[in-house]
This record gives C-alpha cells, sequence and structure tokens, in this order.
C-alpha cells in the first residue's frame, strides 16, 4: 500500500509544472538563457560551415542572381512591364559592376555571408530555443492558445525574406545600379556595399513580417488597442509609400507592388489584435 502511494507521488511531480516542483533563481534563469545562446551559436556555426562549402551556389545561384537580367522576377517584370508599356522593367544592361577593393575583401565578404545563410537556415530552430526558454514562465491557457508560435515566427520570417529577395532587392538593384547623374559617371559598387543592400534589405523585411505576431500579443497583454491602430492607419500607409519611395524605382507600378503586401499584413496585425483581445473576453 505504501509503495502504491509513493507511485502516485512520484506520477504527480512528473505531471506537475517545472515553476512548480522549484522556483528558479535568477542565476539560474541566466544558465538557461546562455544555454539557449549556445545551443542557438551552434547551430548557426554548424550551417555556415556547410554554407562555407557550397561557395559557387550561394554566391552564383542567390546572393549575385538577383542583378542579373536572367533572374526570375527581373525576367516577369520585363514582362509586365511591356505588357503595361513600361520598358524600365526590362534589365538588358543594368551595367552593375561588382569590384573587391580591399586585399581580404572576398574572403571576410564569404565568412559573412555564410554566418548570414547560417541565420536564416537556422532561423525555426533559435525561435524554438527562446520559446522554450520563456515557455514555463507562462500560463497553461497562454501555452495551449500559442502553440503553433514556433511555425507562425518561422513561415513569416521566411515569407518576409523570400518577398524582400524576390520583389523588394530585385527593384532596389535595377534603380540605383542603373541611376546616373551624369552619363561620363559609371557605376561600379564595391562588394561590401552589394552585399550590405541584399542582406540589410533581406533581413529587415523579414523582421518586419513579424509584426503580426508582435502586434498579437502585445494586443493580448492590453499593450496595443485596436482602435489605436485603426486610427493610426492612414499614418501607416504613408510610412509605408515613404519607404516604397526609397527601395523602388519612381513609378507607381513598383510603389503598388511593394505597398499592397505591407499594408495587407498591416490590416492582418488588426485581425489578429482582434481575436485576442476576444480570447480575452473569453477566458475572463
Amino acid at each position: 500500500m505504501a509503495e502504491q502511494i509513493s507511485s502516485k507521488k512520484n506520477k504527480n511531480k512528473k505531471k506537475a509544472p517545472v515553476s512548480e516542483e522549484r522556483e528558479m533563481t535568477f542565476w539560474d534563469h541566466l544558465t538557461e538563457l546562455r544555454g539557449t545562446f549556445v545551443r542557438s551559436l551552434v547551430a548557426i556555426v554548424i550551417l555556415a560551415i556547410i554554407a562555407f562549402a557550397n561557395k559557387g551556389f550561394i554566391f552564383n545561384e542567390i546572393i549575385l542572381a538577383p542583378k542579373e537580367p536572367v533572374f526570375l522576377t527581373n525576367r516577369i517584370l520585363c514582362t509586365l512591364g511591356q505588357l503595361l508599356g513600361i520598358d524600365y522593367f526590362c534589365v538588358k544592361d543594368l551595367a552593375l559592376e561588382i569590384i573587391n577593393i580591399n586585399m581580404s575583401g572576398q574572403f571576410m565578404t564569404h565568412m559573412y555571408i555564410s554566418f548570414v545563410v547560417g541565420f536564416i537556415v537556422a532561423a525555426p530552430y533559435i525561435i524554438y530555443e527562446f520559446w522554450r526558454f520563456v515557455k514555463p514562465a507562462l500560463y497553461d491557457v497562454e501555452r495551449k492558445s500559442s502553440g503553433g508560435a514556433v511555425l507562425v515566427f518561422s513561415f513569416l520570417f521566411y515569407l518576409g525574406v523570400l518577398f524582400s529577395y524576390f520583389l523588394i532587392v530585385p527593384l532596389t538593384l535595377n534603380f540605383f545600379g542603373s541611376y546616373h547623374v551624369s552619363e561620363m559617371v559609371r557605376n561600379q559598387i564595391s562588394l561590401s556595399s552589394y552585399i550590405s543592400t541584399v542582406v540589410s534589405v533581406t533581413l529587415s523585411i523579414g523582421l518586419i513580417f513579424e509584426l503580426p505576431i508582435v502586434i498579437y500579443f502585445l494586443a493580448k497583454v492590453g499593450i496595443v488597442d485596436i482602435d489605436f491602430l485603426k486610427r493610426n492607419r492612414k499614418y501607416t500607409l504613408v510610412i509605408v509609400l515613404i519607404l516604397s519611395a526609397i527601395v523602388t524605382p519612381p513609378d507607381v507600378f513598383s510603389q503598388v507592388l511593394v505597398t499592397a503586401p505591407l499594408m495587407l499584413l498591416y490590416e492582418f496585425s488588426i485581425f489578429l489584435a482582434k481575436r485576442a483581445v476576444k480570447k480575452n473576453a473569453i477566458e475572463n
């Protein structure tokens, strides 16, 4: 009888959350956070080594591809431009000559891009690690309602990266690469400038696409108000139009291509915020 009672107690202990078994101290949290960073860094380094070993594919087929006329987006935009009577989008001679002016420039760029590729590929695992770190602090209801957070975060991040790489990056390169203040000045773009443009635009848009999830959680804890989002819709539109005017050619067609998806993203954020408020009302 005593053995049965002890076995039941052991089962109950296993079912109990970690927070109920032992309250973690500040140093315990710090140790756990350090482990999260270390495991994430190891994943990035392993994938970066794989990317480093595939230099030809990474640079020729991915990094440098958007500047070429045969790139998928450039061919599609050229076809659409011809249908709309806009010859600007046909990238026949972009004249975007990439040069290296530093002794170790190409090697350091190779290292940097390998790390960036490792980070992008390892993004789902990194998100999972940080989600596992935060998860014990959540209530059971919050865990259930946000069970697919890792998948949603990863999906939106990759969606933003693909949207930037296949649309914004080609438009940006086409505009700035073919822009001239005088026919006497020829564009010779440094490798570091080209790489920083492609990476910064791609990663920034990838992070911007996480906006709906961020808004959802902020609305759930009551920090963001739905009426505030609705009232500032017009200001958001102005900001998006300014950003699209900076990264795209000065025509309505290209600005619509960039503005429309970003505004849909903002509207989707409002929709998720409404759902968060409704869930709070039901739970309370």
